[in-house]
């Protein structure tokens, strides 16, 4: 009898790519929690005496600062290492190369710090991309040769 060959794995990987509706949730989750951290602080600012027009305090000067460091924690480190943010681990999903390898620090970084930018700046248009372009990938998945995947069944490597 003939051996089937297994899938290549571009295909398996277009099998299992990410739904838009997900991907919005998965950026959601990893907003919201640098939100909560800016929005903590300012009440604790406002809590411990700072004023409305008292911009600036050391608390909420410590927030922004600890903002970017979990943004970068998050967002270059933890996906660079994993392919992970915490909204793609809570959503299912996960961040790799189109042939199913890991995408890497530098390429975590350019798709965050560069692409997401690039996006926004576009009016959104460069998420919405992921919902109408081939292979679900929105344009700092373009940028950074990258794709969403669903994270079941993929040999990491």
């Amino acid at each position: 009898p003939a051996q089937l060959k297994p899938p290549a794995p571009q295909q398996a990987l277009a099998r299992l790519r990410a739904p838009f509706a997900l991907r919005c949730g998965a950026i959601l989750v990893d907003y919201i929690i640098l939100a909560a951290i800016l929005a903590s602080s300012t009440l604790i600012s406002r809590l411990l005496g700072g004023g409305a027009r008292t911009a600036g305090t050391s608390s909420e000067t410590m927030a922004v600062f600890l903002v970017l460091v979990v943004a970068v924690l998050n967002l270059g480190v933890l996906a660079g290492l994993t392919g992970l943010t915490i909204g793609k681990w809570a959503t299912g999903l996960r961040v790799c190369r189109p042939d199913g390898r890991d995408m890497g620090m530098g390429r975590a970084f350019l798709r965050h710090f560069l692409g997401y930018p690039v996006s926004f700046l576009l009016l959104g248009l460069g998420f919405l991309m992921a919902a109408f372009a081939p292979g679900n990938r929105a344009l700092h998945d373009w940028i950074a040769d990258t794709v969403v995947v669903r994270d079941v069944g993929i040999r990491r490597g």
